[in-house]
């Protein structure tokens, strides 16, 4: 465990970053026991959050300029409210450096995202397993939202249903 003497900066990611990127999505995936999903390569990353038009966010938390932890993020919105929000697609933070509050340091930062542009939410799904990041969350007043079901169409389904 590392001291807590020792510091930790924030930043957005830069295209430079997108090999530290895919390598915490592989941790990521091997810690949700979805190794066999995470099939996105780097070239992946790079066009997602770099491209002409990027489909999505990240935020870096680095020690020493070494990056060790992420939150990639993307827009969402509410018909309800007629605003936008952000929803959180991944957030990890290497083991060896858990506990130093670098998570709850990039929720903060998505959340002062949100409140800047008077954004609504910030929103992101745990799998129902994970108790020891529930319990994070809810410290933070996340609220499980159990009324609400997942639903995701992939692969041969979804070519299914577009011919449909």
């Amino acid at each position: 465990m590392l001291p807590a003497a020792m510091t930790f900066t924030l930043r957005d990611a830069t295209p430079a970053d997108v090999p530290a990127i895919a390598a915490f999505v592989r941790e990521l995936a091997e810690y949700e026991r979805l190794a066999h999903e995470a099939v996105a390569t780097d070239e992946d990353f790079a066009r997602a959050l770099f491209g002409a038009a990027p489909a999505a966010h990240c935020d870096l938390a680095c020690d020493d300029g070494a990056p060790v932890g992420f939150a990639l993020w993307f827009g969402n919105f509410s018909t309800f409210s007629g605003r936008r929000g952000i929803y959180l697609e991944d957030l990890y933070v290497r083991p060896a450096h858990r506990g130093r509050g670098i998570g709850k340091a990039l929720l903060a930062r998505l959340a002062a995202r949100c409140m800047e542009n008077g954004w609504t939410r910030l929103q992101w799904s745990v799998l129902d397993w994970n108790a020891p990041s529930i319990e994070f969350y809810k410290s933070l007043g996340a609220v499980l939202m159990d009324e609400w079901t997942t639903c995701r169409v992939g692969g041969d389904a979804l070519a299914r249903l577009a011919r449909a």
